[in-house]
Formats: C-alpha cells, structure tokens, sequence
C-alpha cells in the first residue's frame, strides 16, 4: 500500500472518510510542485477540505482566529491545488500545489521551513535543485580552485564544450550498455547542463516547468 493515496481535484477525496482528530482537524503538508519543496503545513477541517476542491486554491482552519483561512487571499500569495493525497491511516493531508509569487511563508521566506538551528537556509528540494543551487552560489561567491568557477570563467566556449564531450560519453556508455557508467556519464551531463542554464541565467524550474507542460 503507497504511503499516501492520490487524488486530482475532478475526483471525489472521501471527506468523511479523512480521520480528523479530537478538534475536526487533520494536518496538511503543502508541497510544491515542481522542485517537492515542503512549504508549510497548517490545519484543515471538512469545510475548508472542501472549499479546497471546490475552487481549487488551499483553504485552511485557523485555529488562533477560528476561522476558515484562504491561504494568499490578502497577500495574493495563492495556491493552486494540482493534487490532494492522504496517508495510509487517512490522518494527514499531502497537497500539491503551484505556489504563486514563490512566497508561502508569512515571512516573506518561499517555505515557512527556511530555519536550521536557528540559522536561515533554503529549504531541502529535489537533487538537481540542490545542485543547482551550488552552482549558482559558485558563480556569485568564487571559490578558488573550483571547478564550476573555472566552467564559468571560461564562459561559454568552455562550458558547451564540456557538454559536448559529456553527450558524447553518455552514448559511449549507453552502446556499452553498462548500467553504472551510464548512470555516472548522465549526471555529468545534467551538472555541466545546469552550469550552462545558471551561466545564462536560466532557472532549472523554468526547466521543469517545461517538463510538467510536456508531461501535460
């Protein structure tokens, strides 16, 4: 049985069938879609479930104000619901959503998770992000003797270069057919790609972006 069980807004989610706890809440974990970043979580009960469904941006439960709270209302902020998800013990709510403005916490920060011991940092994102996000790092703080810093001072003679060989490698290990090889040739390709996107100051999300449009 999958951890979470999925669910698209043109289906029915069984409310009444979600575990609330002792106050009618059920936590929910909202997650962006591209990059799988948590953005926050706070509580909903069957009303805002349902209002979630029915327009398609997330509506929560506040419980300081008891009220039911839509989430960007004021701030415009908003979040688009893509998916809804609920765990194997129907307890807790999985919400995939389009964050608008990249701003979910009320701090102005994209995630309301941007704290490490106290310290301010990126959320955790999917792997090429991570990456990514080194690299770009590397481009605006040099560090010596980096090899990402040299690719950018190369420019982009050095840096199309690179992926030339690394696309030549990748068929190499693929007429080859050695799994492992062809697992290490590919990320080489992907991290030179990503140096040439933070190069020509081109989000990876904008590359995902065209993926899920694809995928669509």
């Amino acid at each position: 049985m999958p951890a979470f069980k999925t669910t698209t807004l043109s289906q029915a989610i069984p409310i009444d069938a979600i575990c609330y706890n002792d106050q009618g809440l059920v936590p929910a974990i909202v997650q962006d879609y591209l990059d799988g970043t948590v953005l926050m979580m706070a509580w909903m009960n069957r009303e805002s479930l349902q209002k979630t469904m029915e327009t398609g941006e997330t509506w929560f439960w506040s419980r300081s104000r008891q009220e039911l709270w839509h989430k960007g209302a004021t701030s415009g902020h908003l979040q688009k619901v893509l998916s809804l998800r609920y765990d194997c013990d129907n307890d807790a709510l999985l919400v995939t959503v389009e964050q608008i403005g990249d701003i979910a916490c009320h701090t102005g920060e994209r995630s309301c998770f941007h704290q490490v011991y106290g310290i301010k940092a990126a959320p955790p994102a999917d792997t090429l992000s991570q990456v990514f996000d080194v690299i770009c790092d590397r481009k605006e703080n040099p560090v010596t003797d980096s090899y990402t810093c040299k690719l950018f001072a190369g420019g982009d003679n050095n840096i199309l270069k690179k992926i030339g060989e690394e696309s030549a490698e990748v068929v190499m290990a693929c007429k080859d057919d050695e799994p492992e090889d062809i697992a290490s040739e590919v990320a080489d390709l992907f991290y030179h790609a990503l140096v040439a996107l933070a190069h020509h100051n081109v989000d990876v999300r904008d590359v995902y972006r065209k993926l899920q449009q694809r995928r669509q």
